[in-house]
Parts: C-alpha cells; structure tokens; sequence
C-alpha cells in the first residue's frame, strides 16, 4: 500500500500544486489510517468498508485527538479513496456517507494596535538579527501573509519601488502592497544586513539564518516566541495572530471585504467574513 501512498501524494503534488506542508498532512494522516487498518488485519485496501472507517474514527476520538484533527484526517482519507477510485485500484468508496464531525470555529484571537507597535518595537536595530527580525515582523503584519510564504520569499518578491510584495501559496500567486515602514525595514535589511549574513551570492532567499540559509518555519517561530516574551502582553500570540490582526484592523478600518479577501488570499469570502465577528467582538 506504501506505492499507493506515494502515487497519491505525486498526484497531489503535480496535478494540486499543493505546498510541501500540505502534502505532509495528507500523507501523515493516510499513512496513520493504513496503520490502523494493518492493526485490523485488513492487509488490502480492498477489504476496508464504511464500518472500519467508521471504527477508525471512533480510535481516533478515543486517542483524545481533537475534533478538528479528526475532521482533517477524514478529509484526508476521502481525497485517498477519491484519488483510488479515479485510477481504478478501487471500486467502492467506503468514506462515502460518514459525516465529519462538527468542528465549532473559533474567534481568531487578534492583537490591538497598540499591542502590535509594542511587539513590532521589541527587536532593537542593533545587530544584523535585530533588523533582520525586525523586517520580517513588520513584513508579517504589514501584509498578511502565512509564515510559510513569509519563509519562501525570494529576493526577487521585493518590488521596493513600486512597493509591493508578491507571494504565492499553493498554485496561486497575489500581490501585495507595502505600507512606507515595512518598505523602509526592508531597504534596511537588504542593504545593511542580508549582504553579510548570506554565504552564497546566488542564495535567492530574503529571510535567511545565521548560517546563511533559508530561514525555517521553526526557526521563525522561536523569533515570535522570544519576541512576545521580551512584551509583556499577556496573549498567546503565535505568527498567525498577525495574520489575524492584520486582517481585523483592516475591516476595522473600514476597508473592502473583497480587497481584504483578495490580500489574504481567502478562496472564500466567508473565511474572511469571520473577521467582521472579530472586530465587533473586540469593539
């Protein structure tokens, strides 16, 4: 079953474009299924039937796995089963009449304003980790964007003329505009910083490590985390609690929800929406 894993992650992977962390998920969570079901005795994919999904989801809710995990990994398996049927492994999709368990969405918790100046002021222009981590706070909060976009971004992303900012998630590309400050943190870091921390002149990266390389999602998440420590503010604040931020004090401000959608990179507008819930909560 282990070549079948990996055709549907190929498949994934060049027919979805989806990114590496994605493709990750799914191949984490089917390959936690197919665990399950070798521990049934069921040593063909053939042989499984609504009742052992089923079981398996009731395994997975007595492992004190949350609803939402639950949920994704069921997403997961169905894509599987989808993609085996398509191909002609299979011909019964067991996955088909069991319900996702209902996952409650929760308010995303946001900063105020004040709170993200006294975050953002935390790394002091003092060394080259200090404007570099600087650049990249500002980058995170000024446009929105996912931390695995902030990682990914080339040099060659920075419009700093025209003031944008161009990221891609998944097989979709936008473009963001920079405000002045997040445009000046950069100027700053490119010309001041990134030069003496790279090892190689053909490394594309913008944010990159002491070593000179590519900057990891792990790494980036100490910097939020030693950053939100050296605050004071009482919140557990998280790389995405900017993204989440960033979109409220736009619809705070009165901006388009389309245009907030279309800079976040929202497929649907009802993602975006839970914004407005957001800003009247907080309000």
């Amino acid at each position: 079953m282990e070549k079948l894993v990996e055709a549907f992650i190929q498949y994934l992977r060049d027919e979805k474009k989806l990114s590496q962390n994605t493709l990750m998920s799914y191949k984490r969570d089917v390959e936690q299924y197919l665990t399950f079901l070798h521990q049934e005795d069921v040593s063909n994919i053939q042989q499984s039937d609504k009742t052992i999904v089923s079981n398996y989801m009731s395994y997975q809710n007595d492992q004190g796995r949350a609803i939402t995990t639950i949920s994704r990994s069921l997403a997961s398996i169905r894509a599987f089963y989808r993609f085996l049927i398509s191909n002609d492994f299979i011909q019964y999709n067991p996955t088909i009449g069991i319900e996702s368990p209902k996952v409650e969405k929760k308010i995303p918790q946001i900063l105020s304003v004040e709170e993200v100046e006294i975050l953002l002021s935390q790394p002091k222009k003092r060394g080259l980790k200090g404007v570099r981590d600087k650049a990249m706070l500002e980058v995170l909060y000024s446009t929105g964007i996912r931390v695995s976009e902030l990682i990914s971004l080339d040099v060659s992303d920075i419009d700093l003329n025209n003031g944008t900012l161009k990221c891609c998630h998944g097989s979709k590309d936008r473009t963001i505009p920079m405000v002045k400050k997040c445009i000046e943190t950069l100027e700053e870091y490119l010309e001041r910083v990134r030069p003496f921390m790279i090892r190689d002149k053909n490394e594309q990266a913008l944010f990159v490590n002491t070593n000179g390389n590519r900057l990891t999602r792990q790494g980036f998440w100490k910097i939020v985390k030693y950053y939100t420590s050296k605050s004071n503010i009482d919140k557990d604040i998280t790389p995405h609690t900017l993204r989440h931020s960033f979109a409220a004090h736009l619809v705070q401000k009165g901006r388009n929800l389309k245009d907030v959608q279309k800079m976040l990179g929202h497929s649907d507008i009802s993602t975006t929406q839970v914004y407005i819930q957001v800003v009247n909560e907080n309000m």
